[in-house]
């Protein structure tokens, strides 16, 4: 990983590959996620933008399963969620804020998931986006199953 610009990263050609061939099999696997939307579109836009690419890295990195949930027409971006079943291991054990973090007397966490999130460039999602993606889980596992 490269630092450009002062706080910009960027990834190495063989960890874009590697992290492209890694977010277009989950993208292959779960197409229920996102219909109507072309893969080649999807990794041409992520190509273009490598602080975008970086974050997903990121979220890939410390467990996470980041995915293509939908596509804002008005922007033109595709919009990605961690799609993971569970908190991956490197998450769990966090406060919410740092407030809560620093309110803590006894067996602090290191680290509070608003920070954790900035760190990697990307956004927590709201109440309401969480709703929306335990919806779409529970349909892509009904669908597996029958």
């Amino acid at each position: 990983m490269k630092k450009i610009n002062g706080n910009k990263k960027e990834l190495s050609p063989e960890q874009r590959e590697e992290l492209l061939r890694a977010l277009k099999a989950r993208f292959e696997k779960s197409t229920n996620r996102h219909k109507g939307v072309e893969w080649a579109k999807v990794r041409a836009k992520l190509e273009a933008n490598i602080e975008k690419l970086w974050s997903l890295n990121e979220m890939e990195r410390t467990g996470g399963e980041p995915d293509v949930v939908g596509h804002d027409k008005k922007t033109g971006e595709y919009i990605f969620y961690d799609c993971s079943a569970e908190s991956p291991k490197g998450r769990r054990n966090v406060c919410y804020d740092r407030e809560g973090q620093e309110a803590r007397k006894a067996f602090r966490p290191e680290n509070n998931a608003i920070d954790m999130a900035a760190a990697m460039g990307i956004e927590l999602l709201t109440e309401e986006q969480y709703q929306e993606l335990q919806k779409l889980e529970i349909l892509i596992r009904r669908r597996r199953a029958g």
